[in-house]
């Protein structure tokens, strides 16, 4: 598989892209894609097995995604270990991964892309801080799976937009 293929299997990928990990929903065509595979899959990455931990969540391999970040000594896996806890729904885990990320280059563009949807679709008490804040998002998260609505549609948008950025970060 190379680039093109990627993007046929992203074009495959349903759309949003769940706040839970049961409501993932394990697209077929990916399901033999091994970790071994990130090198070719991502030949000119710069985070080729991040790109892998990504591509594979987004196409609701939650497990396999688990697996290949957890083994991902970077910030990139650290953050891509961190979305897939703060899914699960284990929120401390996933705040002990963002402990572990620290502050990444996507969050400028998290936070103005985050501002945006919050404009559009966000609960009118959901305010963000002068820089992006990955533990009050976890929170986020938490509230719209409790009480859906307006909270989960920007959840469910916000997170979206994290994963696309995270994702162009890693595959370049």
């Amino acid at each position: 598989m190379i680039q093109t293929d990627v993007e046929r299997l992203l074009a495959a990928a349903p759309a949003p892209l769940p706040l839970t990990r049961a409501a993932l929903r394990p697209l077929e065509l990916a399901s033999d894609i091994q970790s071994d595979q990130a090198a070719v899959l991502f030949s000119a990455a710069p985070h080729p097995h991040a790109a892998l931990a990504g591509l594979l969540l987004r196409l609701g391999h939650w497990e396999r995604s688990h697996t290949v970040a957890q083994d991902i000594a970077s910030p990139e896996g650290s953050y891509w270990h961190a979305i897939v806890h703060r899914m699960e729904p284990d929120p401390g885990n996933a705040a002990y991964w963002f402990r572990q990320t620290g502050v990444h280059p996507v969050f400028p563009k998290l936070l103005t892309q985050a501002e945006e949807l919050l404009r559009e679709t966000g609960p009118a008490h959901w305010h963000l801080k002068t820089a992006w804040d990955p533990f009050l998002f976890i929170d986020w998260c938490e509230e719209a799976r409790r009480t859906g609505g307006a909270a989960e549609t920007a959840a469910t948008r916000i997170q979206l937009a994290e994963w696309h950025l995270l994702f162009d970060w890693c595959a370049g």
